[in-house]
């Protein structure tokens, strides 16, 4: 535990003021669970090396690795950091926000609920306190440290998050609101934040869950997220993951989901911002009735790298899935989509299907896309598929016969390729903000066109 390779001394030190500090009051559990997530973490490192690594083939995490990220003990004070909560306004249901800056749950910003009917939405610190709640059994069992070094690290610097947990039978349907925000820093240091997100959707209820990440523009920083997603038998639980992050900020989510019978898991990941970005999403249909639906939406400029690495595992029979991605990229941009389904041996008929499509904005930017179906059972209903390229040139014709000049018609072409993933959010003040986002995000330049100028690299796997 007190070791580590000499280029994770800076963790190794933050480590030890976490544990010997704020950490120390921690339950037990939580104690040996970072332990234990520390060995892990100074044995196996960062996943710097890409040959013959190749959940990482496409992606360089070196200018992590190589960077001092400095663990805050003290997080900045909640004053400052209201602008940077998500704007949009919920009305008319039961909704709680749970918000954090530097990964420390702020009450003054938070709602003040800890158990409301039957509804736990809380902070991880607090609830780790409280015996009845046995978050030992769950913190660490879908996404154990073992996972990679990035999980392992945050597992190590585990200090607070967000706790949800839904009873059984719950009638009313319930709306949380999760924040994580990176405060400005004060002087040049780079600053790493390890949010952690435990979510458990009890036997037949209804819950909407929107996990957001936003920092300062200018700032170097780092975000470590790991979210765990239970979803019990019957349960409806819609996701949304919004990547807000600075534009020079790195990002490394890992989140795991479980799910029961004749239960329905919709997420919906959207991303903006970050020069490089990574979403690691699996999900385990465990049970015989299991839906899921996982839609993602990102924009890149710039230099920027996003990296989305889905894996649906239909372990159990008589599941179905559906998996739709879609990227706008510009700029020296680059993407990467590592899309995964495998159907069991006794996974009979399972129902799968998945999409990645791409829409290149620029002549320098490049996706590699690598969608994949490992079936071993032989009742099923499977296809995949990836595309990438420009503005239909026939598309944009007939738009601009009807009056509409260049530029607004490439804009509403590219706005109309994002909104089948936005209209996707049931929550509607959420689909109208990010709307908002993306259409202001969208660059205003003249486009590349398919078949009249060339694209540099837009490619699937297997391409020569």
């Amino acid at each position: 535990m007190t070791t580590a390779p000499a280029k994770y001394a800076h963790y190794l030190a933050d480590f030890q003021s976490l544990t010997e500090g704020p950490g120390a009051e921690a339950p037990a559990w939580l104690k040996s669970a970072r332990d234990n997530a520390w060995t892990k973490f100074a044995a196996t490192g960062f996943p710097t090396a890409r040959r013959g690594n190749e959940r990482w083939k496409y992606t360089n995490v070196g200018p992590i690795a190589r960077t001092d990220f400095g663990y805050p003990l003290a997080p900045a004070p909640a004053d400052g950091s209201e602008g940077l909560v998500p704007s949009y306004q919920v009305s008319g249901q039961t909704v709680f926000d749970l918000i954090y800056v530097d990964g420390v749950y702020s009450p003054g910003l938070s709602s003040p609920a800890l158990d409301a009917s039957g509804v736990v939405a809380a902070s991880l610190a607090v609830a780790a306190g409280n015996d009845s709640l046995d978050l030992e059994g769950q913190v660490g069992r879908y996404a154990p440290p073992d996972d990679d070094g990035f999980a392992a690290l945050n597992t190590a610097f585990l200090r607070d998050g967000a706790y949800v947990n839904v009873a059984d039978d719950h009638a009313e349907k319930v709306v949380i609101r999760i924040s994580y925000i990176t405060s400005q820093s004060e002087d040049a240091n780079h600053k790493v934040t390890y949010p952690r997100t435990m979510i458990v959707a009890g036997r037949n209820t209804d819950i909407t869950v929107v996990e957001s990440y936003r920092g300062p523009q200018e700032s170097v920083y780092f975000t470590n997220a790991v979210t765990e997603i239970s979803v019990r038998e019957g349960a409806k639980l819609d996701h949304y993951r919004l990547l807000l992050e600075g534009g020079k900020a790195f990002h490394v989510g890992t989140s795991r989901v479980i799910q029961e019978k004749d239960s329905s898991f919709s997420s919906a990941s959207f991303a903006l911002g970050t020069t490089l970005a990574r979403n690691d999403l699996e999900v385990l249909l465990d049970a015989p009735g299991a839906y899921c639906s996982l839609n993602g939406l990102y924009l890149t400029a710039d230099n920027q790298h996003i990296d989305n690495l889905i894996s649906i595992d239909h372990a159990k029979p008589n599941c179905t899935s559906r998996l739709n991605y879609k990227g706008i990229l510009d700029g020296k941009s680059r993407a990467v989509f590592g899309g995964t389904v495998m159907v069991r041996r006794d996974a009979q008929k399972s129902d799968a299907e998945q999409t990645d499509k791409n829409l290149i904005l620029s002549n320098s930017a490049e996706v590699d896309s690598k969608p994949s179906l490992l079936i071993y059972a032989d009742d099923v209903k499977c296809s995949h598929g990836a595309t990438a390229g420009h503005i239909d040139a026939d598309t944009l014709f007939y738009l601009r016969s009807r009056g509409l000049d260049l530029d607004t018609a490439s804009r509403m072409l590219v706005h109309a390729f994002a909104s089948e993933i936005i209209n996707t959010v049931n929550l509607e003040p959420l689909q109208d903000y990010l709307n908002t986002l993306f259409a202001a995000a969208i660059p205003n330049k003249a486009l590349p066109i398919a078949g009249l100028v060339p694209s540099r690299r837009a490619k699937a796997a297997g391409d020569k």
